[in-house]
């Protein structure tokens, strides 16, 4: 087992991996920006390294300067969290060259899965099944009308190497379809460095469904159920519930199977997510992201196992502590992505937290690196708490969620929690009722 490891990350996440490094009896090394100089995980770690101003290009994703920090505090092992570097080929294969473990999977993998067309690819070889559309990046005005004409209007243009939303745009009919074409482009150059684009069928209604799973290096992989992400805005999820009221036995146990061995026969190793559209039935490949994910929680309070811990573990070498027959889905559970935001207007809303008190009680889990004083910078993503409740039965589990959201307080900065509270007091959500297009209805009033 590693004797210290490096959190290349900052806010709730480092924290969360901090606590499993302490848990495990690890010591941790945190790296921190200027901004984050006075974060709680960097409080709480055995060491501390700034690494650069508060620009992320200039710390979180400066690669050097990570290398550096884990070389001269004799770091064994470097976890790079969620988002900044953690599915970055690059830096994977820079920290094995340093004799350093990644905790994560190999770079080969991360390379495979970072493109949306090659994992389409692989998804197709491995048996997992695919949203008709193109079979790679359209490389011309000619293809993309033929290929349109193909699958069926409407069609979705998506960016090959993209992510959050951005290089998407939706063609209805041929009449509009250069036009989305060109759009997705540019924005997929501005945002990703890349305008490499490809084409699916637009699914109307789908919800959004995620496997997780994990693997280790003596060929072990298993899945820990879904998680059900639907409700989303701007393509940017916003609270998360496992297991999916959507999903009956059968559906759930046959694209776990599939996942489970894709991922098995692909020989990945550390813990990754599937995701797929699910529409009338059947599911639909969109991505993998080969890292821990935000809503993890959900899984880990309805199978009762540590991610992270075993992540840390499968990194190491180890085999996974449990088998497939060991994975029991217990209950229901639900993540409320608390962002310091206008509930109304969504801009961020960055500043000093004058009260900060936690929800608690049976079932309530708060991830958090907040605390009174704390000034939240205004350079990174908005998102500082996720609260994350466990009941017997979803309406448990409901009724619970809506009591915890009560009791959570954080002043002196506006958050999302009055838009979580109207969220779960709808009629469609209480029904499980919903797509991946309720959320934006239904904040603009239209439901």
């Amino acid at each position: 087992m590693f004797e210290k490891v490096l959190i290349a990350n900052r806010g709730e996440i480092a924290l969360r991996i901090h606590r499993a490094c302490r848990e495990m009896g690890i010591r941790t090394v945190a790296v921190h920006s200027t901004a984050d100089a006075e974060a709680m995980n960097v409080r709480l770690a055995d060491e501390s390294v700034c690494i650069g101003p508060p620009a992320s290009r200039d710390s979180y994703l400066n690669m050097a300067a990570i290398i550096s920090a884990a070389t001269i505090t004799g770091a064994d092992a470097i976890h790079p969290g969620i988002g900044f570097l953690s599915e970055n080929a690059a830096f994977a294969q820079m920290v094995e060259e340093h004799g350093i473990t990644f905790i994560g999977p190999s770079p080969e993998h991360l390379i495979m899965m970072g493109d949306k067309v090659q994992a389409k690819d692989a998804a197709k070889r491995f048996g997992i099944p695919v949203v008709p559309g193109s079979d790679g990046e359209i490389t011309g005005e000619a293809e993309a009308k033929r290929i349109a004409g193909e699958t069926g209007y409407p069609v979705l243009i998506k960016a090959a190497a993209g992510g959050g939303g951005k290089g998407m745009r939706v063609a209805t009919s041929e009449a509009d379809l250069m036009a989305a074409y060109t759009m997705a482009r540019t924005e997929a150059k501005a945002s990703f460095g890349n305008d490499a684009v490809y084409m699916e069928k637009y699914l109307s209604h789908p919800r959004h469904i995620e496997i997780q799973i994990i693997g280790d290096s003596h060929g072990n992989v298993v899945h820990l159920g879904e998680r059900d992400c639907s409700l989303q805005r701007r393509h940017q999820k916003v609270l998360e519930e496992a297991p999916s009221p959507a999903l009956n036995a059968e559906q759930r146990a046959r694209i776990g199977k599939i996942a489970a061995d894709a991922m098995r026969s692909m020989g990945y190793k550390s813990v990754g997510t599937i995701e797929f559209l699910f529409q009338d039935g059947e599911f639909y490949f969109i991505e993998m992201n080969t890292r821990l994910q935000i809503e993890h929680p959900v899984t880990e309070m309805i199978t009762g196992i540590d991610l992270v811990r075993e992540q840390i573990r499968v990194a190491s070498g180890a085999p996974l502590s449990f088998t497939q027959d060991d994975v029991v889905i217990n209950g229901h559970a639900f993540e409320c992505r608390i962002n310091a935001e206008d509930p109304e207007t969504f801009m961020p809303s960055p500043g000093r937290v004058t009260d900060f008190h936690a929800a608690g009680g049976l079932g309530v889990r708060v991830d958090s690196a907040l605390y009174s004083g704390y000034r939240v910078p205004p350079n990174y993503d908005s998102l500082i708490a996720k609260l994350v409740v466990h009941g017997r039965t979803r309406n448990e589990a409901l009724m619970r969620l809506r009591r915890a959201l009560e009791e959570m307080v954080i002043g002196g900065i506006k958050t999302n929690i009055p838009l979580h509270s109207r969220l779960i007091a709808a009629p469609d959500f209480i029904n499980g009722a919903y797509d991946i297009r309720w959320l934006e209805k239904f904040v603009a009033g239209e439901i």
